[in-house]
């Protein structure tokens, strides 16, 4: 690896990189309708995916550019072999100041010790209900105690836990009250997250007319806690946070179909077969599988890294309009990568 010189890259409209989501695979244990279609998406074959090694190489890279938080998301990150390993490659590399990841909670209880050891200090954990029998109807696997079982020993090995709950009309609303209480006694984050049209499918609503948008979720959770203050963001923060007096947790809400946070962006996502995706609603900008495997070498992805962000839309809806036609059906969360 070449000495290491770190910049800061900035897009057009002044917003720094510093975050990657780089997705392990597409593949995932659960079948949250939500994320995928029922018939569920055709995985990619192995040789599409990226190898830990081409994913290893293009972190540095982009460590190089700013990047000084990455977030392994899937699919489901323990689903691929060896990830343990692949972590500690990347707690290692320059730059590289915080390692963490989003999962399902289903094959990640017997790992915590070792995600401790690394110095993973939080954890998203996706839970949208704490009813056993909605947990099934949702992610279609009775897996409800083995996520709780995550929960509790993350907890008990000191990482902070972040709740991501979707809400979903007719489908999980009752759920959000007994979640927000999980902070009254827990050091959790308990996030509300507005539904997004990222289920292999076309989706009905807009930000206008979504059943349960942000306002209405801080509404609904008021009417039971009374008012709540909004913590002081930090930069890059997609959600909103509020400290409810007496809880130890919070509780917080994402707004990411109304996209109240671009202003503020400071991510990009790398899929499981090296596509970037400068914004979550756009139809990915550069191919870095085809770079790697023709042999580019480090200058030349730096190159199209840069370009490629220095040209990001300045928000999502207009990354969303700038896809084409076709594209205009949107593809499974599971193959973004969260």
């Amino acid at each position: 690896m070449p000495d290491f010189a770190p910049t800061t890259l900035f897009d057009a409209y002044g917003r720094p990189l510093q975050y990657l989501r780089l997705a392990v695979t597409d593949r995932c244990n659960l079948r949250c309708f939500y994320c995928m279609p029922a018939e569920g998406i055709q995985y990619l074959p192995k040789r599409e995916l990226l190898s830990y090694e081409e994913m290893e190489r293009l972190v540095g890279i982009m460590a190089g550019l700013g990047v000084r938080k990455v977030r392994l998301t899937g699919g489901e990150p323990f689903v691929r072999r060896d990830l343990l390993p692949f972590m500690e490659r990347l707690a290692a590399l320059p730059g590289i100041e915080e390692l963490t990841l989003t999962t399902n909670g289903v094959l990640t209880a017997p790992h915590v010790p070792a995600l401790a050891r690394l110095g993973v200090r939080t954890v998203n954990l996706s839970l949208d209900t704490l009813d056993r029998r909605r947990f099934e109807q949702i992610t279609r696997r009775d897996e409800l105690p083995r996520v709780l079982d995550t929960l509790y020993a993350l907890l008990g090995a000191g990482i902070r836990v972040k709740i991501n709950a979707v809400v979903m009309d007719g489908q999980n609303t009752e759920d959000l009250l007994p979640l927000a209480e999980l902070t009254r006694e827990l050091p959790v984050d308990v996030r509300f997250i507005e539904e997004m049209p990222f289920n292999g499918g076309s989706h009905a609503a807009t930000p206008a007319t979504l059943p349960w948008h942000h306002r209405r979720i801080r509404e609904h959770l008021e009417a039971h806690f009374g008012a709540l203050s909004p913590v002081l963001a930090r930069p890059g923060d997609t959600a909103t946070h509020y400290h409810v007096p007496g809880h130890q947790g919070r509780l917080g809400i994402i707004a990411a179909y109304s996209r109240t946070f671009c202003g503020s962006c400071n991510r990009l996502r790398l899929t499981a077969e090296g596509g970037v995706k400068t914004c979550l609603y756009d139809q990915g900008v550069l191919d870095l599988r085809a770079l790697l495997r023709t042999g580019a070498p480090d200058d030349a992805i730096r190159a199209a890294l840069t370009q490629a962000f220095r040209h990001r839309a300045a928000n999502g809806f207009e990354a969303e309009r700038q896809r084409p036609l076709q594209q205009l059906s949107f593809e499974s969360m599971s193959t973004i990568g969260g």
